[in-house]
């Protein structure tokens, strides 16, 4: 029986969707497994007979098939994923040799490993490319080439190789634009932002932003609070900017810096609560963060914490916040966001206030997930621990998979809770063993 999706009062089983009850989807796809609904999730602790890798899920009933995983006895630990708009290709970044192996999702097998001068929590694959990604490395220094620590590697993914690295100091964050024609860069401490161009880079090291010199690879654009993140326009002519301000040490406020990427000019500030994550749906752009300070809860306070993240909501068709009421999140840094297709906002963060114990729940019970409900309005903290570390939603169910605390937890969308079986006792954890880093979704129909 399909176990996904049980709500309670309703006195029979509902399968998701227009998929019939009675199993998994095992139509033939050309893939080794023969499934058609794969999520890969990244495990990156080996435990017992159990080795660290890639770890195919059937997301049509949320179960571990009997299929070999990808890159047992390869991929040492396995962490961070990104993947290309056409899902064929996946790049994984393993810390423990400091690389970037890249997946053919459809062989289900790795093709190469692109070796990265440090460790990475930062890359990107431009949405009309699949062989270029970006990786932000901030400790690159290259045996002493590049002046000052940091850099931006360019990776070629067709042929498994590094084309260039781009110096630019303390490189913490990087996105690009649609094509992969210009890429942003975003480091420690501040308050400038890199502007790459990646076809004048002269290889295999440009020093950049890194020489202390004119660059035509790299260039510095100062008026900014400790910029962290942007996302681009669908045209890509503007960058939405984000100023993590005072939360990250700067002497601002946070706001969203509405930036012309053709001279890369400041065309309008925008106030927020917090800003270091953010994530753009039509011309509505929602934005995540921490004010600094104690006692930024609700008041009467409904929680033990003492100190809440804030979610805005930006219109960028009068560029104002539109909210008004303030929107209280678990606190911490947040990195991850992620919106279902029946318009639930998941918020994920890292070093959050903790309160109460999953395994042993006694009154409040929270983390560092949060879901909005778009159309409600609603702010829903699902009882858990732990960083989250990676958000998917599942297009053709109501169901999103999120990495939380290093489990794999699997939520009903539509109530916001997690799976239910026929007994509306919760099931929504998907038994990996180890440590569940971050979860994609390879096959969208």
């Amino acid at each position: 029986m399909n176990r996904a999706d049980l709500v309670p009062g309703i006195l029979f089983v509902a399968c998701i969707g227009l998929i019939s009850c009675g199993g998994g989807a095992t139509k033939p796809k050309g893939s080794p497994s023969g499934l058609t609904t794969r999520v890969l999730a990244s495990q990156d602790v080996s435990a017992g007979s159990t080795f660290a890798g890639l770890v195919i899920v059937d997301a049509f009933d949320d179960t571990l098939p009997r299929v070999a995983g990808i890159g047992a006895g390869t991929l040492n630990t396995p962490g961070l994923m990104v993947i290309s708009s056409n899902r064929a290709t996946l790049i994984v970044f393993d810390s423990g040799n400091n690389a970037v192996d890249v997946v053919d999702t459809i062989k289900e097998a790795t093709t190469g490993s692109i070796p990265l001068p440090g460790s990475t929590t930062s890359m990107v694959i431009p949405a009309q490319s699949a062989s270029v990604a970006f990786a932000a490395v901030p400790t690159a220094s290259l045996n002493g080439i590049l002046p000052t620590a940091g850099a931006v590697v360019i990776m070629n993914l067709a042929s498994d190789s590094m084309i260039a690295t781009i110096g630019v100091p303390a490189a913490q964050t990087v996105v690009s634009n649609a094509t992969g024609t210009q890429a942003l860069a975003f480091s420690a401490d501040s308050d400038s932002m890199a502007v790459l161009s990646p076809a004048v880079v002269v290889g295999p090291v440009d020093q950049g932003c890194n020489s202390g010199s004119l660059s035509t690879s790299c260039v510095l654009v100062s008026g900014f609070s400790r910029p962290v993140y942007a996302i681009y326009s669908s045209d890509g002519s503007t960058a939405y900017v984000l100023n993590c301000g005072l939360q990250c040490g700067g002497t601002q406020a946070a706001s969203v810096a509405v930036v012309n990427t053709a001279n890369f000019t400041i065309t309008k500030s925008i106030p927020v609560d917090g800003a270091t994550w953010a994530l753009l749906n039509g011309s509505t752009l929602y934005v995540a963060g921490t004010p600094p300070g104690a006692n930024t809860c609700a008041v009467p306070p409904t929680t033990a914490a003492t100190t809440c993240g804030r979610l805005d909501i930006v219109d960028l068709g009068s560029l104002t916040v539109v909210n008004t009421q303030p929107l209280y999140i678990p606190d911490g840094y947040h990195d991850r966001m992620d919106l279902s297709s029946n318009g639930q906002l998941f918020i994920g963060s890292y070093h959050c206030t903790t309160i109460g114990n999953v395994n042993n729940p006694q009154g409040e019970v929270r983390g560092c997930l949060a879901i909005y409900n778009t159309a409600s309005g609603n702010v829903v903290i699902p009882p858990d621990n732990g960083d989250v570390t990676g958000l998917q939603t599942l297009i053709n169910r109501q169901v999103e998979y999120v990495a939380e605390g290093g489990n794999l937890r699997v939520y009903n969308t539509d109530l916001d809770i997690l799976l239910l079986n026929q007994d509306f006792i919760p099931t929504g954890t998907i038994p990996i063993v180890g440590e569940v880093i971050d979860v994609k979704e390879l096959d969208f129909f």
